[in-house]
């Protein structure tokens, strides 16, 4: 257990230590109090604001109702001067994540005691060993805590897992594991459903498979042999349970790899997290990528593994650039640097809820948004 960071409180004047668990890696609060019933949600969200953890010994269902009323105060207009406006988009995005990463940790504040088995020892708690079970591994006997939150969000992974999400274009549902990015957002997945395949594509590669999705569409369009490459173990898991359930396991063969796998193939394909900003849990991997570590990777080592007269498509959202996060000359230096021409850009509008929430603090980003296939080819494509 000492290979753990380790949660400390005192209860009943006895100091006690056990495992803290944290999907994103923060640190467990300085200081912990026990809490229960009885307490207020104005003391509650105070406490929590101050950044002391609530270890609840009370009723279950009631420490759900306590974050919920944590979570409107934190959602309250404050009462003293407005934050200027910010002063362009970037600031804009700063500003939401900032507001987006205190928020967290005053929701995360509240805490629930798990048993050694998973078990939660607590008045009408669920029973959430199969949830924990699929995000932490096998039970190690060692009583741990986490946030309410998490456990929550352990939850809404597992039903995920169990009901999938319909994919049209595969005519099919994709299931994601705990820790995977779910494809919710579909019209990337219509644009490569679309795109003229490359003449005699008998392999494909598709980097950073994820739920294995893209995989999938791909066989489907007939390509005879696809390898799909990730290094996130849960995601390995995840695709190959996708692939065989969709009946691809002959067509379809999902490894690990830092992007690339040995060889070449007419057609690479790879839909990169969109936004170059740090990830603050492992779901967040799929949308955020730090210094485009994953784009620029795939960029510079992508003509290396083209067959001659091959493709690769770059699946990108331009939200970055409405940002101003990344600029279209950057992505463009970055195509010619590495050698490469781009043969067409097909886009799509999206259409997910946020386009049209006026409320959302990248509204104006989101408006303009383009998704797109960037059709990339080798300048020099008769050289080996």
């Amino acid at each position: 257990m000492n290979s753990y960071p380790l949660i400390e409180w005192t209860e009943n004047g006895e100091v006690r230590a056990v495992r803290w668990r944290s999907e994103n890696g923060s640190p467990p609060p300085r200081r912990v109090v026990v809490a229960d019933d009885t307490l207020t949600a104005d003391t509650a969200y105070r406490l929590a604001c101050e950044g002391t953890g609530l270890l609840w010994r009370g009723d279950f269902q009631n420490a759900r109702q306590l974050l919920q009323a944590i979570a409107r105060r934190a959602d309250r207009p404050p009462r003293r001067k407005k934050r200027p406006e910010p002063e362009s988009p970037v600031d804009a995005f700063n500003q939401y994540r900032q507001a987006q990463s205190q928020r967290s940790r005053t929701l995360n504040m509240l805490l629930i005691p798990i048993e050694g088995d998973f078990g939660i020892a607590l008045r009408r708690a669920p029973d959430l060993q199969q949830a924990c079970l699929e995000a932490y591994g096998a039970p190690d006997g060692q009583a741990s805590v986490a946030s309410l939150r998490e456990l929550q969000g352990l939850i809404g992974a597992h039903e995920w897992r169990k009901k999938g999400v319909e994919i049209a274009v595969l005519g099919d549902r994709i299931h994601a594991h705990h820790g995977v990015f779910s494809p919710v957002r579909g019209e990337y997945l219509d644009l490569v459903a679309k795109a003229p395949l490359p003449a005699a594509t008998h392999l494909a590669f598709d980097i950073g498979t994820g739920t294995g999705v893209l995989a999938a569409l791909l066989a489907k369009r007939g390509i005879s042999r696809v390898i799909a490459t990730d290094q996130d173990p849960r995601a390995l898991a995840c695709a190959r349970e996708n692939i065989e359930r969709l009946g691809y396991a002959k067509q379809v063969q999902v490894v690990e790899a830092d992007l690339f796998p040995p060889g070449k193939a007419p057609l690479i394909v790879c839909n990169p997290p969109w936004l170059p900003a740090r990830p603050s849990s492992p779901l967040e991997h799929a949308i955020y990528d730090p210094e485009s570590r994953m784009l620029k990777g795939f960029i510079a080592g992508l003509g290396a593994h083209l067959e001659p007269g091959g493709e690769g498509w770059l699946v990108l959202s331009d939200i970055a650039e409405h940002i101003g996060l990344r600029s279209r000359d950057e992505l463009l230096a970055a195509f010619a640097a590495a050698g490469l021409k781009v043969l067409d850009k097909i886009s799509i509008r999206p259409t997910h809820p946020k386009v049209a929430d006026v409320d959302d603090p990248l509204h104006a980003a989101r408006a303009l948004e383009l998704t797109s296939i960037w059709r990339l080819a080798r300048d020099d494509a008769g050289k080996a």
